[in-house]
């Protein structure tokens, strides 16, 4: 049997009974429900997978009857892709009518969690109705359907649609409860027509995100809410995926300015080289303003477009480029190539006024030594070769105009030192991985003390609309108009020792002006995957309530904080610029993320030799190294083990460090 939690799943069984008096609408309900399962019942069947692996990553699992839905007359069924994750080696599926055959698989959609399933059968089978997407309403009726138990009646839950076009436009979201037995199978409207088909998706996926892994979202089929990806828009690709052609999710290669995605407008802050939007001639500062006919007026809106294409789609845009409107066509792309980080080899000074970059420290070695850059220099404009001058205003401008670059592109840098303006030719290297010195003030000068003392020590938040508790660390040395770090402590499981808490943190972000934040796990026994967007709310009512740095935004956890911490980073890349893991890997159902060239991750990983995760965390590093992630790694000797104070105090300069260029 599978390892999950079953829920207690409605099972109606279909006999004949008189049925209540016209007006009684309970009866009249019920009739309705019955009618509507006897409808679609004949297309539903039952799969049962059988050998393939016992785990996924950390994830046991099995091998129990799951459901499929009849998608076509000459034998073709879709299921959810989490139904087969074990890779089983046989697949046996058994009709309404009781025959019993095998099946394999024909393809799979990796962006909505489908497989095609082609079954050993010459009997036509019985194709159900699906709803157009424009008769899909929220708070019509909805009935998750499923056949996994051995009896000739369906399983079903009932509920209503509580939401349309959900992660990313790709799916209708039900209250209906959804087993993890149910999913392949359909959620019908009262007719007996098919709405979608029940998969588990996860609102927390990135828009264009091809999959995060199949698992991903199964950790939601408790939580009131559930999704299916409409039929309708399945069938408009279901003869690719019955040629055996695989469907990804396609990507442009844009990379958004950081922000609220709700409010701001869909500029541009980088087009990754070599990807559509670069072949189409998309810049950064462009707007987007249209896509296939879309007004786009908030990046929310062009995301919600986009999360529903396919590679090898063809979007046309509609770009204002400073006063002109330009058009563009583009043809998505599964994959992009693996982007480095250009680095120059500075640290800039922070809270200055004058316009540019004044430099704090230069890396022995960088590029910016080997050209000649030295401290309190201040960088105005940068031109890459064959291209025209970028002014820069502050180190944000310069870390854009850096993103930008084409790889392998000499850079000059014109620089102010004194009343002296010189150039500088440089070939940028890529991002660090060592931990630097002991490194020079960030601030040119002391602030002012401020006109009234902010509130610092340990400080509870309370979220209104969430149960769970938070503790922020604030130092006494906080200053609202000096930028902060923020480190987001991810404990073991559990109520947290405030006064441990503070006397571990205290020093490194006294001396290198951090707020720790510490939220806490809702249950005293395990961190649960769904309350990584609890942690983004922290995050965020932080960044309101503080003077917080963007690019020294940190997830820090040990062990189960550790994967936890991972799991934050890789959901909310708008917002997490490194991610500190110490004996911990990601969750399996954790997706490694695209490198964005605006929204960068650092990655600072403590090992131990004995650990039970060291072989993973080897191959982990391979695959994060292979995306061109910087990686800083910390050998912890023979056995698991938090940092020492020292080590923390190593680990504060590296965090210092995290808005190089």
């Amino acid at each position: 049997m599978r390892s999950w939690h079953w829920l207690t799943t409605l099972s109606m069984v279909f006999v004949a009974a008189s049925l209540p008096a016209q007006d009684d609408l309970e009866g009249l309900e019920e009739q309705a429900i019955r009618s509507a399962v006897a409808a679609v019942a004949p297309s539903v069947v039952r799969i049962e997978t059988i050998g393939g692996l016992e785990r996924v990553g950390q994830v046991l699992v099995g091998t129990g009857p799951t459901s499929g839905l009849v998608v076509s007359d000459d034998g073709f069924i879709v299921s959810s892709a989490f139904n087969f994750i074990q890779q089983p080696t046989s697949i046996l599926v058994t009709l309404p009518g009781g025959q019993r055959t095998t099946a394999r698989i024909v393809a799979r959609d990796h962006a909505r969690m489908i497989v095609l399933l082609k079954v050993n059968s010459e009997s036509k089978l019985p194709v159900p109705v699906a709803v157009p997407r424009s008769e899909v309403s929220v708070g019509q009726w909805s009935i998750a359907v499923g056949r996994t138990y051995d009896q000739p009646e369906p399983n079903l839950s009932v509920g209503v649609i509580s939401a349309t076009n959900r992660v990313w436009g790709k799916a209708i979201q039900t209250d209906a409860k959804i087993s993890p037995s149910n999913y392949g199978g359909p959620l019908i409207d009262i007719h007996g027509r098919v709405l979608g088909v029940l998969v588990p998706l996860s609102p927390q996926t990135r828009p264009q995100e091809s999959g995060a892994g199949e698992i991903a979202g199964a950790e939601w089929y408790n939580s009131g809410i559930g999704f299916a990806v409409p039929l309708a828009e399945i069938n408009e690709r279901l003869a690719a995926l019955k040629a055996g052609k695989d469907l990804h999710a396609g990507l442009l290669g844009i990379s958004f300015k950081p922000g609220d995605i709700y409010s701001l407008p869909a500029e541009i802050a980088a087009a990754q080289p070599g990807s559509p939007a670069y072949k189409a001639g998309v810049k950064a500062g462009d707007t987007i303003v249209e896509i296939d006919g879309h007004k786009i007026v908030r990046q929310a809106q062009l995301r919600q477009v986009l999360g529903t294409r396919y590679a090898g789609d063809k979007v046309h845009l509609v770009l204002k480029r400073g006063d002109a409107s330009i058009e563009a066509t583009a043809e998505l792309v599964e994959k992009l190539d693996p982007y480095q980080h250009p680095f120059l080899g500075i640290l800039p000074l922070r809270a200055t006024t004058e316009p540019g970059v004044a430099v704090r420290y230069v890396y022995p070695g960088s590029p910016a030594a080997e050209a000649g850059i030295q401290p309190a220099d201040r960088i105005v404009a940068l031109t890459p070769a064959g291209s025209a001058e970028v002014a820069v205003a502050d180190a944000t401008a310069l870390r854009t105009a850096v993103a930008n670059l084409e790889p392998k592109t000499k850079v000059s840098l014109k620089v102010m030192r004194g009343d002296q303006t010189l150039a500088f030719e440089l070939l940028p290297a890529k991002l660090p991985t060592e931990i630097p010195g002991e490194l020079p003030p960030a601030l040119a000068q002391a602030p002012a003390d401020p006109a009234e003392k902010p509130a610092t020590g340990v400080i509870e938040i309370k979220l209104p609309e969430e149960a769970s508790q938070c503790l922020a660390l604030v130092p006494d040395n906080y200053h609202p108009q000096v930028s902060h770090g923020l480190v987001v402590v991810l404990h073991a499981p559990g109520e947290i020792d405030k006064a441990a808490f503070e006397a571990r943190w205290k020093p490194i972000c006294q001396t290198h002006r951090l707020i720790a934040l510490a939220p806490m796990s809702a249950k005293s026994d395990k961190w649960e995957p769904t309350e990584a967007d609890f942690i983004r709310k922290t995050i965020d009512d932080c960044v309101t309530h503080h003077n917080i740095d963007p690019t020294r935004i940190v997830a820090y956890g040990y062990q189960a904080g550790g994967s936890m911490a991972w799991l934050v980073a890789f959901n909310h890349l708008d917002r997490v610029r490194a991610v500190i893991a110490i004996d911990a890997l990601p969750p399996a159902r954790a997706k490694t993320p695209e490198n964005d060239p605006v929204n960068r991750l650092a990655i600072f990983l403590g090992t131990a030799d004995k650990s039970t995760t060291a072989a993973a965390t080897k191959a982990l590093v391979a695959r994060l190294e292979s995306a061109r992630f910087p990686i800083s790694q910390k050998a912890l000797g023979d056995q698991p083990r938090e940092l020492t104070a020292e080590e923390l105090a190593e680990l504060g300069r590296w965090i210092d460090a995290l808005d190089r260029i």
